[in-house]
């Protein structure tokens, strides 16, 4: 009787080996210092380098030495908190995030980012586990954050910083951005009733406060934003005679001052004028 059910045996075991995933390759991060993560494969593809220069940044001074100073902590392994930086659409802070990381990582080889998409945030625990006992050090980095499906994302994310039986690792360190303070979405599903929609605001609101750092980007006034704009030009060997009115008209144009507008318009000034820009 064994010996009539070996071959039966042996094709159900070569069928399971053939069904079940192969186990990702070990990461590698010599070739690049910016990473994207799938965690549909767990793999990391490397990005190229960010261009953009933290002196390239204007008006937002406190915001990039504060950040500056717990990034260039982190790296150098002393205590340091994850960040929550968060304000008015287009004021730089995911550039002031990738520019302050480029500026610590060239003295740093070890120190690597890592983007990861909001909606896969409820994969970010097992991110941390493939991060944790690596030898390099790690920014992990969410843009836009917020959480608009309810508090499913907001629980993985408060297990993965604060909370759950491993924690985050001590060579990682969090950093997001958001337009909201609380990561509250723009709104709640009414059928879910009253009860349950508060709970899912108190669950989101708590997650805010797994981040010991907090780093507002107020509006842009004028001065700062003709400030930036005299920045680029000069920066980016551009003249106007009437840079602050053009400048100014472009903002009204498009209802707002932030250094994104600013650099959009420098954009259309370089074209204007038949000149290239290096970013």
């Amino acid at each position: 009787m064994d010996q009539d059910l070996r071959p039966l045996l042996v094709r159900i075991a070569e069928a399971l080996e053939r069904l079940a995933p192969q186990a990702p390759p070990p990461a590698d991060f010599t070739g690049a210092r910016l990473f994207r993560h799938d965690p549909e494969t767990g793999g990391f593809h490397p990005a190229p380098d960010y261009p953009l220069g933290l002196d390239a940044l204007v008006g937002i001074e406190r915001q990039k030495a504060r950040f500056l100073e717990n990034l260039q902590r982190f790296a150098s392994g002393l205590p340091a908190n994850h960040v929550l930086l968060w304000g008015v659409r287009g004021t730089g802070k995911s550039s002031i995030a990738k520019a302050a990381f480029m500026a610590v990582a060239t003295a740093q080889e070890d120190l690597k980012l890592v983007e990861v998409d909001r909606d896969q945030v409820t994969a970010l625990p097992a991110l941390f586990d493939l991060l944790r006992g690596r030898d390099e050090r790690f920014v992990v980095l969410c843009d836009d954050l917020s959480f608009e499906e309810g508090a499913a994302a907001a629980k993985a994310l408060k297990s993965a910083l604060e909370g759950g039986v491993s924690g985050p690792p001590a060579n990682a360190l969090f950093v997001a951005t958001s337009n909201r303070r609380h990561l509250m979405p723009r709104g709640h599903q009414e059928d879910r009733g009253l009860i349950a929609t508060a709970e899912d605001a108190e669950e989101e609101v708590s997650v805010s406060d797994r981040f010991g750092l907090w780093i507002g980007f107020p509006p842009m006034d004028q001065p700062t934003y003709l400030q930036a704009v005299r920045a680029y030009a000069e920066r980016h060997g551009l003249s106007d005679p009437d840079l602050d009115r053009h400048a100014l008209q472009w903002a009204q144009l498009r209802g707002a001052r932030s250094g994104r507008v600013a650099w959009q318009f420098i954009r259309d000034l370089a074209g204007a004028q038949g000149k290239s820009l290096p970013l």
